[in-house]
């Protein structure tokens, strides 16, 4: 059976794509053959895959909200890995980009672990997804979102890619947070690092809020996002702020502190190079996929299995080394941890008369979290030219499974950018907004040279 069958029965077997399904039909299934979030409650037939049992919402006995956060699954023994030598024998669970870099990225390994579904969120996010099931809509034109509760899944039992890679764009991390991070852009050519890109990253949107009423009481704000660099020294305090919206153009300000000026850059979007990345990036690449959608026609194509990054404690950890986790191609094989998951596939192809670097993305979304964990990214000629991957980790005290180390790796530079290297640096501060430590104001454009201190 090919991918082409697998995915359209799968389609079928969940009426979860263009099937006529009545709304509350699909709302009370949440809870019950599906997760209060629409994933499949339960297991596969192999047994590889593990019912979902509620997430491993529970802290380690002993650990304090800001201490180094343990690795629940540490004792964990690898089952097998995929390297050059067998990479074939796994491939129908593999992205193509990542089957490219097995064969292609010297040393370049998968280490596989038992499955954990570890991820859970709070009862009132489960109870507002349920509303959202019923009652959430896009607008006319199919990619804006018209209706939703925030602090919850917009659309659990997506008939869309548009609709699935909003399940992304709005999945929740709390409130807002305050995150330190590095970036590392290997030089080319080179066996080192390079410089240590370092950020402080603020984040808060209205519609993360459990009181949230809705897309009109966000004010027509997605989120709030603030970067302030620190290092190296030839760009400490640069700072770029952005105002992402549901339905016009972005909002961006930057700050070069050589100039000591703010200035708009309504250009800064879609596939407009991201700053200090050599080209590496381009901007809707941050978080994995941002901003509009409106250059792409969005195509749900289905489930698989597929192999991707999951419970990445090990690589998060802020009391690690820089030089134990970062590597000049690729994050270091012995901390990066994969597992098998269900994960929805999400086509994008540019639009007729539309410009963008990339004229094709597949996305894969984890069923447990909505969030892209793995991207191919696809040249004019129909070939893979970037593969971005990141995996997700509980924040007890959320509680939510959140993100932070991701890598973009480009095939035909065949050079790697990492990104939220949170090794030497602090454990993020995921309940900054929940205890008043982010606030609106933190966003405001007119304090934006005030906030980068110079």
């Amino acid at each position: 059976m090919n991918l082409k069958t697998v995915l359209c029965s799968t389609m079928l077997v969940l009426g979860g794509a263009a099937g006529a399904a009545d709304p509350d039909q699909d709302a009370a299934r949440l809870g019950k053959d599906l997760t209060p979030v629409g994933a499949e409650r339960a297991g596969n037939k192999e047994g590889t895959i593990p019912a979902w049992t509620g997430g491993d919402m529970k802290a380690p006995a002993g650990w304090k909200t800001g201490a180094p956060r343990p690795d629940p699954y540490a004792n964990d023994k690898r089952l097998f890995s995929i390297d050059a030598s067998n990479v074939e024998q796994y491939k129908d669970k593999l992205a193509p980009g990542q089957t490219e870099m097995v064969k292609s990225v010297p040393g370049y390994r998968m280490d596989v672990y038992v499955t954990h579904r570890s991820c859970g969120f709070p009862d009132f996010y489960y109870e507002r997804t349920k509303k959202n099931a019923s009652s959430a809509r896009l607008a006319a034109n199919g990619q804006d979102i018209s209706e939703a509760l925030g602090a919850g899944v917009p659309f659990p039992i997506p008939r869309s890619g548009a609709q699935a890679i909003w399940n992304h764009k709005l999945h929740w991390k709390g409130e807002g947070f305050h995150i330190t991070h590095a970036g590392y852009i290997p030089p080319k050519g080179s066996d080192s690092l390079g410089e240590a890109i370092v950020q402080d990253e603020w984040e808060m949107s209205p519609m993360w809020s459990p009181s949230n009423k809705g897309i009109a009481d966000a004010n027509g704000v997605e989120f709030y996002l603030l970067n302030v660099y620190t290092g190296p020294a030839s760009i400490a305090g640069d700072a770029t702020l952005a105002q992402y919206n549901f339905a016009k153009p972005n909002d961006i300000w930057l700050y070069f502190s050589s100039q000591r000026r703010v200035r708009r850059a309504p250009t800064y979007q879609y596939d407009a190079p991201q700053l200090n990345t050599e080209n590496l990036l381009v901007v809707d690449q941050y978080l994995q996929f941002n901003g509009a959608l409106d250059r792409y026609d969005w195509k749900l194509a289905g489930k698989k299995e597929l192999f991707v990054p999951y419970n990445t404690y090990r690589l998060n950890s802020a009391a690690n080394k820089v030089e134990d986790v970062a590597k000049p191609k690729f994050f270091s094989r012995d901390h990066t941890r994969y597992e098998l998951h269900r994960v929805w596939v999400v086509e994008a192809t540019l639009k007729e008369g539309m410009r963008h670097t990339f004229p094709k993305r597949t996305f894969y979304l984890d069923e447990d979290t909505w969030m892209v964990l793995v991207e191919d990214m696809y040249d004019a000629q129909g070939k893979v030219w970037r593969t971005a991957e990141m995996g997700p980790y509980m924040a007890w005290e959320i509680p939510a499974c959140v993100w932070a180390a991701n890598s973009s790796y480009d095939h035909v530079a065949r050079r790697v950018a990492l990104d939220r290297v949170l090794a030497g640096r602090k454990e993020p501060d995921w309940l900054a907004a929940r205890e008043g430590r982010v606030k609106a104001s933190t966003f405001e454009p007119d304090g934006l040279r005030r906030a980068t201190g110079r």
